[in-house]
This record gives structure tokens, sequence and C-alpha cells, in this order.
């Protein structure tokens, strides 16, 4: 097998499978958007732009997940690098988030299209009502052939990496919005086989499976100076899509015709497929869940279970539970070793359920005042990942 190959991913699909993606979310990072952190650079973003407007033309559904706010307010603001304290941070976005708006908006209506702004956070795809609002405005807008234009809200961000250079918040769009296809556009041709510094001989890998393991001593850990994401946050996005079974192609977007190129099925950039087929509205929202309230770890047989007859949780299969959490919280569910295999709603709270480790659903009454659902978690609340 070519050192280009990893796994056998070639034996279930071929590229020609993209060409029919009619719901695509499209990242593109700082380093594409910017001028070596000189402000933004509105050619990249016109002839993006140009690709995207006759993407729509032929009937496609396109939202763009966009960087460069940050990048663009260092360089209004004079700072030649990206500061580390929150609050500086937040400052750079509000100042550049007017610049980017401005850029797509006016680049988008050039060639024909028009641009709605939205900004997010992660409590909006925690909170299930915020949640399905989000969803429902940008279908809305897709349904006017209007492109939406996404971006991490970092003015309003307590943490001091909210989505890891926007990677993370395309992934979690595309599973919102049941995208078929995720193209994350860099500064490079694709995943290496290995850190160029370290490998002259690198070359990039044209398909895998989004889960291999093997992809993660390719990806390293380098980032830009003015980005947050190095390859490693859009692997980890890639495998988040994959979970609703969305694709992902990682592709240089300095190519002349990069989104025609992927969507018409050449080998270019790393398609990373998915292994998994869409499921349910409900069942995405709790894979796309990245707070979890607490951990479930269960024993062997636990995991055979749901692994390969895909019942319930039950708590007879439960070993340990960690944090707090209510009913109804999305919880880790955990190996022994402590990886997580999947996530899912608690039917019980942390205290009670730490009173029911071990036992059978007959004997709940036993343990704790009341017995309501005869599993820790339902399966059809219950994702593994």
């Amino acid at each position: 097998m070519s050192q280009n190959e990893v796994g056998d991913a070639n034996s279930v699909l071929d590229r020609e499978s993209l060409a029919r993606a009619a719901r695509i979310v499209i990242k593109i990072g700082s380093a594409l958007l910017t001028k070596q952190g000189l402000g933004l650079d509105s050619e990249r973003i016109s002839a993006l732009s140009r690709q995207v407007a006759n993407l729509v033309a032929a009937g496609r559904e396109v939202v763009i997940v966009s960087s460069g706010a940050v990048a663009e307010g260092c360089n209004r603001l004079g700072w030649v690098t990206r500061p580390e304290a929150v609050h500086e941070l937040q400052a750079a976005a509000a100042v550049g988030q007017m610049g980017l708006v401005e850029a797509w908006e006016s680049a988008l209506r050039e060639h024909g299209r028009r641009a709605a702004m939205i900004m997010l956070t992660h409590e909006d795809f925690a909170d299930r009502k915020r949640y399905l609002n989000a969803r429902a405005t940008i279908l809305q807008l897709l349904s006017l052939g209007i492109v939406p234009v996404i971006n991490e809200n970092d003015t309003v961000a307590t943490e001091e990496i909210q989505f890891g250079d926007n990677d993370t918040l395309a992934a979690l769009v595309t599973n919102l919005i049941e995208g078929e296809l995720l193209v994350i556009l860099t500064d490079v041709d694709g995943l290496l086989s290995a850190d160029p510094a370290d490998d002259p001989d690198a070359s990039v890998v044209k398909h895998a499976y989004a889960n291999d393991n093997t992809l993660d001593r390719m990806a390293g850990k380098r980032s830009g100076v003015l980005g947050r994401g190095g390859m490693v946050t859009k692997l980890q996005a890639a495998r988040l899509a994959a979970r609703s079974g969305a694709h992902t192609v990682i592709a240089s977007g300095q190519a002349s015709a990069i989104l025609r190129d992927v969507l018409s099925g050449r080998e270019v950039g790393t398609w990373l497929q998915a292994e998994l087929t869409p499921m349910t509205a409900r069942k995405r929202w709790i894979a796309g869940h990245l707070r979890a309230k607490g951990a479930l770890t269960i024993d062997a047989g636990a995991h055979s279970a749901l692994v390969d007859q895909g019942v319930s949780l039950l708590a007879v299969g439960v070993t340990a539970v960690t944090g707090e959490f209510a009913r109804g919280d999305v919880v880790r569910i955990c190996a022994t070793n402590g990886r997580q295999v999947g996530q899912g709603l608690s039917n019980y709270s942390s205290r009670d359920t730490a009173k029911l480790l071990g036992q059978k659903s007959e004997a709940f009454a036993e343990h704790i005042d009341y017995v309501g659902e005869p599993e820790l978690v339902h399966r059809d609340n219950l994702v593994m990942v």
C-alpha cells in the first residue's frame, strides 16, 4: 500500500462520492485570509467568494466558517503578534470583526450573492433550544440562497481557547445542519505523512478513515502565529464531523479552483472518510456536545454489549462515576483505561448513579428514593464515538 493511503479506505468509496455533496461547510483559516499578519487579503476573499458563488449557482448549499477576526484586529491595532491575554484577544476580535464582515459581504455581493454573519459560542451548541434556533436560522438562510458566514463570538468568550482556530466550530456547524462534507482550507496541501521539518520526504496523505489512530503521529503540534489551530485541530474536527456521517477534505486554499476540484472528485488534499452513516438529529446533538458534566466508567462486558448489540447502558456494567451531573445531563462513557467510547444523556443524577453502580435494574428501589428508567442511559440517547 502506498504511503499516501492509510488503512483500506479506497475499498469503500471513491472521490466521486464527494461530487454528490449538496450541503457543504467550508472552513477558511487565518493563514489564507490574511497577508502575513498585515490585515485581510481582499483578493483571496474575492477569489474564494467567486468559487462559493459558483457552487451556490450550481444548486449546492454552502456555509462559510471564517477565521481572521483576531488577525485583522491585531493589524488594525498595530499588534504584530497574537496576544495571550483573554481580554486583549476579545478586543482584537471586536475590532477585527468589523473588517471581516465588510470583506465577506462585499466580495460575495460582487459575485451576485448575499451574505449573513452569524456569531456562535459553545453555549449555542450545548443548550438544546439555542441549538435548534441556530439550526433553523441557518437552514432558512440557505433556502433563500444566502451564504451564512459563521465565526466564533470571541468578544464574549471567557475561555482562552474556545474552538481551536474555528476548526472545531466548523465541525459542530457541519453536525448542526446535517452537512455532507466539511472542507477545511489551509495554507498546506493536506495532512502530511510526517512533519516536513523532521522528514523532508513527507508526502500528502491522500485518503484515510477519519478515526484511524495512525493519523495522530502525522498531525504534529505546530500552529501558526496568528491562528490557533494546527493539523491536530483539523484532525479532531474531521473526527467530530464524522460522527454524523460527514466526510472531511483538508486542502490548500491557495489553489485557484480548489473548491471546484474537491467537488468534482479530483485527487486533491487529504480526504478523511467518515465510517458512520448520518444519525438522528437528537443523537447528532448529543455527539456534538463538548461539555459533558461527568463520566461513567464501564467494564469490558458493558463495552462489548454497547458496541456489538447497540443496547442501553445498564448500571450493572458501570464501575465508577465522576463529576457532578443532574438527570438529563450529558455524560461521557469511558472504558476502564479512561478512553471515551460514547456519550449520552443520564437518566439519574451523579449522586443516585453512585448508589446504583453494579446493581441490577430490579434492585434500584433498594438504593435510591425513586425508580425511574431501568437503564442509566437509554440507547436512544446514547452515541458511541
